[in-house]
């Protein structure tokens, strides 16, 4: 059961909270109009203000920062399917590169991200305001916050604004991220005294801790060479350049430096069951360093998106759940795994309580009704789909006239899935996309079923398709060894790469109908395969663009997409914000 929250309620009691959401507003009406701090006089519920945004839209959502993350590259397509998902083409201009400066996503996301700056600020100025006894934490989370809301939005569009929340005459600054980095950086190490312990002071891992903090140092160092360079017509970063003044060796050795403090630190250890990171218990995940704390309280319930938005409208974990049909991974993130169907991380079937397993190939009869969706009234029989990557024929229950799932005896009957919106075609997620125009993302009614599908989050039943109590990982110990891993790599150290990208795959281990077998050590390293790797062991986590860009991929040719210019590694600055005249815009937008 979750008891966390951003704060205890002796800290902030609900009704301020709903208060100082209700009273945040958008950057242009607070940060650019106005003067800041006229909305919030309890620092402890302008911090929880700015804690929200992270999850409310902002990082859990398929279509916010995840559709810019993920959609744009060679991991994952949202097409338009039939009568669904067109939306103006806004999903098809994210993988097709075709998006403007009045893309929906891109002003949205925009919004969202501006916001999260806007109430840091705000957190910031309400905290050095009042004296409290933990004045010094919640201001060193705020300005976490700041450079964390920043830096998603410097690497997304190249700039961000700023205006100091202590002097009420400042003038709105225009951060750049080739110039800003480093600030960025040196700002973020400035705060780790002040930071807590992850466990101390009521923490947890829905807020910024020192942990958190060398994760994200780690992030940006990492990074730091393409947000200095984002142009290089030949993508050859220079990974390897002094790291930041007042810091020793390069960058790559700030990145061992700070993921070795968390892997070293003890306070973490890897999942040997890959899905426990993003099941509906995971709320003391042991990889989890800094996360979205989700639950199902009815005040701003958890998002179930990044579960919901894969799986088909006639795919049902009880009579009173579904799918969505929206998006898939492409052909050739499937193909990727090639010769790693037996990874752990690719895909683990469920068992339930009297040993039944959900083998979901034809051979399933029925399994048990036993499990019943939480607090549902009346009590619906709960079914679980297998995670991980699902492609070919899809069974599982089917959803009667009377409103309940077919059953034989007291058991759920599992039965071949058809399309709920073209119910002549099979369930059949191939892991190709055969679309009739190559250069476009479009399937005819009868082909909505194409694409391999992922179930990495646990689709939660019990607040009905759109909410969850899974909580949504920002930083965790497998992409911390992952970072590490590229780092030696990029040092030109394959031997403690491949030790790290092992430790990854043999510590996961497979479920017991394949006897718990671990993944296998790899025996070989090189560029094609690291990137492979970063892939397994972090899709569906918004992630994937960053790495591609890295691994110049980002430009390459791919399904439904044409070879593109540099200029795309970043995305325009909004029109409607162009059009205030504060803004210049990004190169090749104009």
């Amino acid at each position: 059961m979750k008891t966390k929250t951003f704060f205890s309620l002796k800290i902030i009691t609900i009704f301020s909270f709903i208060f100082l959401l209700n009273s945040c507003t958008d950057l242009d009406e607070v940060v650019l109009d106005e003067k800041l701090g006229t909305d919030a006089t309890d620092p402890a519920g302008a911090l929880a203000a700015a804690y929200d945004r992270l999850g409310d839209g902002t990082f859990v959502d398929h279509g916010a920062v995840f559709a810019m993350q993920e959609y744009t590259t060679d991991e994952a397509i949202l097409p338009t399917r039939g009568s669904d998902w067109g939306d103006g083409g806004k999903w098809r201009d994210m993988h097709e590169f075709t998006w403007t400066s009045s893309n929906a996503i891109i002003v949205s996301n925009w919004d969202l991200l501006t916001n999260g700056i806007t109430r840091s600020l705000t957190a910031i100025k309400s905290a050095e305001e009042t004296s409290f006894p933990e004045k010094a934490l919640f201001l060193a989370e705020s300005k976490a916050l700041l450079a964390y809301y920043t830096y998603t939005t410097l690497d997304l569009y190249g700039q961000a604004p700023f205006r100091d929340p202590l002097n009420v005459d400042a003038p709105l600054q225009i951060l750049k991220a080739e110039t800003e980095i480093d600030k960025l950086i040196t700002d973020v190490e400035a705060l780790i005294p002040n930071l807590a312990d992850l466990g101390t002071q009521r923490t947890h891992h829905g807020r910024f801790t020192k942990q958190a903090a060398y994760a994200f140092l780690s992030t940006m160092y990492l990074n730091r060479a393409v947000l200095k360079d984002r142009y290089n017509a030949s993508s050859g970063f220079n990974f390897n350049e002094a790291a930041v003044a007042g810091s020793t060796g390069s960058d790559m050795d700030r990145v061992i430096y700070y993921t070795s403090l968390l892997i070293d630190s003890g306070r973490f250890s890897l999942e040997s069951d890959f899905f426990k990171n993003f099941a509906r218990d995971n709320d003391n995940g042991k990889e989890l360093i800094f996360a979205i704390s989700q639950k199902i309280d009815y005040i701003r319930n958890g998002s179930n998106s990044f579960a919901y938005v894969c799986m088909e409208r006639n795919q049902r974990t009880s009579a009173a759940n579904r799918g969505t049909n929206a998006a898939c991974i492409t052909p050739e993130f499937y193909a990727s795994w090639n010769g790693n169907h037996d990874d752990p991380r690719f895909e683990q079937h469920y068992q339930y309580a009297d040993g039944t397993w959900f083998m979901n190939d034809g051979t399933d009869v029925s399994v048990p009704a036993t499990d019943i969706v939480p607090k549902s009234s009346p009590a619906l029989p709960w079914f679980h789909f297998n995670r991980g990557i699902q492609a070919g024929l899809q069974y599982g229950p089917v959803l009667l006239a009377s409103g309940s799932l077919e059953m034989i005896g007291n058991r759920i009957k599992v039965s071949p899935l058809v399309m709920e919106k073209s119910t002549g075609t099979r369930m059949n997620f191939t892991p190709s996309l055969t679309f009739a125009d190559p250069t476009k993302s479009v399937f005819a009614q009868n082909e909505i079923n194409q694409g391999a599908r992922v179930f990495k989050y646990e689709f939660d039943p019990e607040g009905g398709n759109g909410n969850s109590n899974v909580d949504i990982p920002l930083f965790r110990l497998g992409g911390i060894y992952a970072m590490r891993a590229e780092a030696y790599f990029r040092k030109g150290n394959n031997g403690l790469a491949m030790i790290d990208l092992n430790k990854l795959r043999t510590s996961r281990k497979r479920e017991s109908l394949f006897a718990n077998a671990p993944g296998k050590a790899l025996t070989s390293l090189d560029s094609e395969q690291l990137y492979k790797e970063l892939g397994f062991e972090l899709y569906w986590e918004l992630q994937r663009r960053p790495q591609s860009i890295r691994f110049g991929k980002f430009d390459l040719p791919g399904t439904a997409k044409a070879a593109s210019q540099p200029f795309r590694r970043v995305f325009p600055i909004p029109q409607t914000v162009i059009d205030q005249k504060v803004f210049q815009q990004n190169q090749g937008y104009n």
